[in-house]
C-alpha cells in the first residue's frame, strides 16, 4: 500500500521550532512533507526556509492561502494560537498545536469546539509522554508488572538556564505550572488516569522572575491513585538530570523507578530487573537536549501516522482539555489554598460543567 504523503506548514520557526522542522524532515520518509514555514520575524522565516529548503512566509494568511496543505503545525507563543487556530480551521486544515493550548480555559475551549463543529482535525503537541523513556514506563505498567499503580512522584527538577534562550519567561503571568508542569501533569494523567482533586503550593525563588518558577502539586486520581508532581527551574542539583523526566511509581505487586541517565529499576513480585530506557541520538539532536528533542520528534511521528489513518491523535484537543483543567486547578488550588476539583468540558454542550470543591 503506498504511504499517503501529508503536506505540513510549519508557523513559527524560533527556537524549539527547531525540533519539529528536524522532524517533519526526517518524517519524509514515512510520507511527511514539510510544504512552507512562516514566522513574523523575516530574518527567522528566511532562514528556515533556506535550510530545509522550502518556501518561507512572515504571515500565516497567505501561507494558507498560497500553499496546499494537509496540516499546520502551529509552534508559536500560546496568546498566538487562537487566531492561528482559526485561520486553519476556516480553511478546513489538519492542526497540530504547541502546548499549552491557550492562554486561558475559554480560549481553549473555543479552539476545541471550533475545530470539532467544522470536523477538522486537532492536536497539542503534549510531547513528554512521547519520550521514548516514559513509553518504556507505561510499557511496564501496561504488562501488569507492578499491579495495578497506586502511587507515584512524577518529578522535572532543573536548575539548567532556560531564560538563557526564552528570555520572555522572566516576565510571563504564569511560568513553571504553565510551562513544563502542563507536561509532568499529563504524565500524572498518562500513568494514573483522571484526576479527581488537585492540591498546589508555589514558589518564586529567583527574585528576577515575576511568576513562580516552583510548584509541588498532590493529585488524588479517581482510581484512589496519589500522585506527587514537582516542577522547578529552580533546582541546584549535581549531576543536574535535564532535561530528563525522573519517575517512581508504586503498584500492589512492585514498582517503577526512573533514575537520571534513563534507568529503570522495575521490582515484580520480589524481583528487580534494571533497564536503559534511553535512545540514541538522531542526526539533528546533542546532548543535554536529546530526551526532549526525541520526545518532539516521537509525537510527530504520532501525529503523522494519525493524519494517514484519518483517527484522533492521542493528545488530541478534546483529550487536552483534561490536562488543561489541571493547570487551571493547580493555579486556583495555590492561590485559594484548597483542593480543587478540575473544570470539565462536556463535549455534547460544550458547556462547562458546574464547579465542584473538594472538601
Amino acid at each position: 500500500m503506498a504511504t499517503v504523503a501529508i503536506r505540513i506548514g510549519v508557523i513559527g520557526c524560533g527556537f524549539y521550532a527547531q525540533n519539529h522542522l528536524h522532524a517533519w524532515k526526517e518524517l519524509a520518509a514515512d510520507g511527511a512533507v514539510l510544504a512552507a514555514v512562516c514566522d513574523v520575524d523575516p530574518g527567522k522565516a528566511e532562514a528556515a526556509g533556506r535550510t530545509f529548503g522550502v518556501p518561507f512566509y512572515t504571515d500565516a494568511a497567505a501561507l494558507l492561502a498560497t500553499e496546499r496543505l494537509d496540516g499546520v503545525d502551529i509552534v508559536t507563543r500560546h496568546d498566538t494560537h487562537r487566531a492561528l487556530c482559526e485561520l486553519a480551521i476556516a480553511r478546513g486544515v489538519a492542526i497540530i498545536v504547541q502546548k499549552p493550548l491557550a492562554p486561558n480555559w475559554d480560549d481553549c475551549v473555543a479552539i476545541v469546539e471550533a475545530a470539532a463543529k467544522a470536523g477538522v482535525w486537532l492536536a497539542v503537541h503534549e510531547n513528554f509522554r512521547f519520550q521514548t523513556p516514559m513509553r518504556h514506563v507505561r510499557r511496564v505498567i501496561d504488562s501488569g508488572a507492578i499491579g495495578t499503580p497506586n502511587w507515584a512522584r512524577v518529578t522535572f527538577r532543573t536548575g539548567f538556564d532556560v531564560y538563557l534562550t526564552q528570555p520572555y519567561f522572566y516576565d510571563e503571568e504564569r511560568l513553571a505550572i504553565a510551562d513544563v508542569g502542563i507536561h509532568v501533569l499529563d504524565l500524572a494523567r498518562f500513568f494514573l488516569g483522571e484526576v479527581e482533586r488537585i492540591s498546589c503550593e508555589t514558589q518564586r525563588r529567583n527574585p528576577k522572575v515575576r511568576a513562580e518558577d516552583t510548584a509541588t502539586m498532590l493529585l488524588r486520581h479517581r482510581s484512589g491513585a496519589v500522585s506527587v508532581v514537582e516542577c522547578t527551574y529552580e533546582a541546584r542539583r549535581d549531576p543536574d538530570p535535564f532535561p530528563e523526566t525522573l519517575v517512581e511509581i508504586e503498584g500492589d505487586k512492585g514498582s517503577i523507578i526512573v533514575r537520571p541517565g534513563s534507568i529503570m529499576r522495575v521490582t515484580s513480585n520480589g524481583t528487580t530487573t534494571e533497564e536503559d530506557i534511553g535512545s540514541p541520538l538522531r542526526s539533528w539532536t546533542s546532548n543535554p537536549w536529546h530526551v526532549a528533542q526525541e520526545g518532539a520528534f516521537m509525537a510527530c511521528r504520532h501525529f503523522l501516522d494519525c493524519l494517514q489513518r484519518g483517527v484522533p491523535a492521542e493528545t488530541s484537543g478534546k483529550d487536552n482539555l483534561k490536562t488543561y483543567a489541571l493547570v487551571d486547578a493547580a493555579y486556583r488550588a495555590a492561590a485559594e489554598h484548597r483542593a480543587i476539583i478540575p473544570a470539565q468540558w462536556k463535549e455534547n454542550t460544550g458547556a462547562l460543567s458546574m464547579e465542584r470543591w473538594a472538601q
